[in-house]
């Protein structure tokens, strides 16, 4: 049922697999309607062309799975979006998502799309603090959830004014006290509850209670759609507003490093969060919009030997594994042995992979692991594709087609190949954020001219290949010398006793700044000053003396990001404070 992706991208129709990078990279035209809504997009035109065609494949992990076509998606969001009506909410409400990998999940964000809401997807793994600033920032009206975060957020509720309804799907992982729930009643095919203040509701309730039968509201596709919140590394979290073309806008940057998805036979999944862009918008929400089926499966934590056993029983074509997945994956032993693969395509992105990461996929996947650039406020603008260009050794790749790349200085110049300066995306662009939600000075500053800054740092060579150097607050400055982490950490990973390591600055009376490096060892080696000084002497070798860790500390685990990116601001903060140095 996979839609020919050049009747939707390319504007006179050239069949992708018959043309080179620069053709199809200059010929490239944008086709973005004016009226445009994710939800029908993504399920209620299949629904109405295909209606049994899977579209979700849940794995429940306890031997017994659920498929939803798409007029279950259809049925099922119609009947949401009309109990969200019913519960008072009107177009551009927040309504927050706090759910693990389900049917439930795109069912949400689908009914949200549908009646004009704008979604807010949040992380489980999120603590009370970290849930409580994004519910109350968004002044999100309705949240739903299981019951175990449902309990999780009682006690913080009185201190949520705007929240006035949580919608629990089921009661999996529940410990006790069990909420009383409204009683619903139906009002024109709506499920009823205006009125009530501080309502639980039942999903099964509301959605029985309401109709199958919903007229979306007319959108355009720069009406707001999301809010997806950044890590936050720099101060509190920012919710980047996106509009309903966040979708299109992401197709050609999933296609291409999944090499011209979509095509027959192809089942996507990832173990990323679906409340993470990557989850979202690198593959639940393209692979609906092609026809194509998603595997759902709830993994609280990261399991290799699991991930190699989901991909083989349900012969998955399309993956996408974020580096930390890939790099807990490569301590499996002879897994081609163990398991029978179907892959396609893998891909990945969020932080470089680094060139044994890559050999690995070669010969174990037997695979090019195509590894693609982007961020929160606009995604998958950089990518590789082995069929049409060579991937470069730590290169990001080069710009996906509908994307203006390029590396600037800071009056937003662009500056010459092999030039540090940072990674910055030029407006207009469908997969670019609307604005911060209510952080207009924020916004602005995101900006320089028309050039959206990233805050990477990076270079580009004369063929237009880029290479990710590190964050711009990851900058270690010393003795004069800007050194990136990122070329430290590839060399260091080379070595034998490296499972993952991270280079951050340290205050120094001499230098300004040194480079220390936290390294987290494979099983079996002994953290060790003999080691400590081996792996110093690997990186001088392989980097130079400038940029050679001069200290360096061996750590069991990492502060992680929920989207399982190395939180190095934290590191570098606890350097200066350890060492008493005011935190700049």
């Amino acid at each position: 049922m996979a839609e020919r992706v050049d009747d939707l991208w390319i504007s006179d129709g050239m069949d992708l697999t018959q043309c080179s990078y620069e053709q199809m990279y200059q010929r490239f035209r944008w086709r973005i309607p004016a009226l445009y809504n994710i939800g029908v997009s993504a399920c209620d035109r299949h629904a109405a062309i295909h209606p049994n065609h899977p579209a979700i494949l849940y794995d429940r992990g306890d031997g017994n799975h659920e498929t939803w076509t798409f007029s279950d998606l259809r049925d099922a969001s119609n009947r949401l979006a009309n109990a969200l009506e019913g519960l008072g909410c009107k177009r551009g409400d927040r309504v927050a998502i706090l759910l693990s990998q389900c049917p439930q999940v795109p069912v949400a964000h689908l009914a949200v799309y549908k009646m004009g809401g704008i979604a807010v997807p949040l992380f489980t793994l999120f603590g009370t603090d970290a849930l409580q600033y994004r519910l109350s920032d968004s002044g999100a009206r309705v949240l739903i959830t299981d019951l175990a975060n449902a309990e999780r957020l009682r006690d913080l509720w009185p201190e949520l004014p705007d929240l006035t309804h949580i919608v629990i799907v089921d009661d999996a992982g529940a410990s006790s006290g069990e909420p009383q729930y409204h009683s619903v009643h139906v009002r024109a095919g709506k499920a009823s509850l205006v009125g009530y203040e501080r309502a639980y509701l039942h999903w099964n309730d509301l959605l029985l209670a309401s109709s199958p039968t919903y007229t979306p509201a007319q959108t355009t596709s720069d009406d707001p759609a999301i809010i997806i919140y950044t890590s936050g590394t720099t101060g509190p979290a920012k919710g980047a507003l996106h509009g309903h073309r966040i979708l299109l806008g992401h197709l050609p940057g999933v296609s291409l490093p999944h090499e011209f998805a979509p095509q027959q036979g192809d089942l996507f999944w990832t173990p990323a969060d679906w409340a993470w862009i990557g989850g979202l918008f690198d593959v639940l929400f393209p692979a609906l919009h092609w026809g194509v089926p998603v595997l759902a499966r709830r993994m609280r934590k990261f399991d290799p030997e699991l991930a190699f056993s989901l991909m083989e029983r349900w012969s998955v074509r399309n993956v996408f594994l974020p580096p930390t997945s890939l790099k807990m994956m490569r301590q499996i032993s002879n897994p081609q042995e163990r398991w029978r693969l179907q892959l396609r395509t893998v891909a990945s992105g969020g932080e470089p992979l680094g060139q044994e990461t890559l050999d690995w996929g070669r010969t174990t996947l037997g695979k090019e692991i195509h590894e693609f650039y982007g961020q929160t406020e606009c995604n998958l603008v950089l990518s590789n594709n082995a069929k049409l260009f060579a991937p470069r050794p730590n290169s990001m790749g080069r710009p996906v087609p509908g994307h203006r790349i390029a590396v600037i200085d800071e009056r937003g110049e662009e500056v010459g190949p092999g030039e540090l300066g940072e990674v910055a995306v030029r407006r207009p662009d469908p997969a670019m954020f609307l604005s911060y939600w209510n952080r207009p000075e924020q916004t602005a500053v995101k900006f320089v001219g028309d050039w959206m800054r990233t805050g990477d740092l990076g270079r580009v060579d004369s063929d237009g290949y880029f290479y990710f150097v590190g964050r711009t607050d990851d900058v270690i400055l010393s003795a004069g010398y800007r050194i990136g982490p990122a070329e430290v950490e590839e060399a260091v990973i080379k070595h034998p006793s490296v499972l993952m390591s991270a280079a951050v600055a340290s205050p120094d009376p001499l230098r300004g700044e040194i480079v220390k490096l936290f390294v987290q060892l494979r099983p079996g080696w002994d953290a060790t000053p003999a080691l400590a000084r081996e792996i110093q002497d690997w990186v001088k070798t392989r980097v130079g003396a400038h940029e050679y860790p001069r200290e360096i500390e061996f750590v069991d685990s990492f502060p992680m990001t929920p989207s399982g990116k190395i939180q190095r601001h934290v590191l570098k903060r606890r350097e200066y404070q350890r060492k008493g140095v005011p935190w700049r």
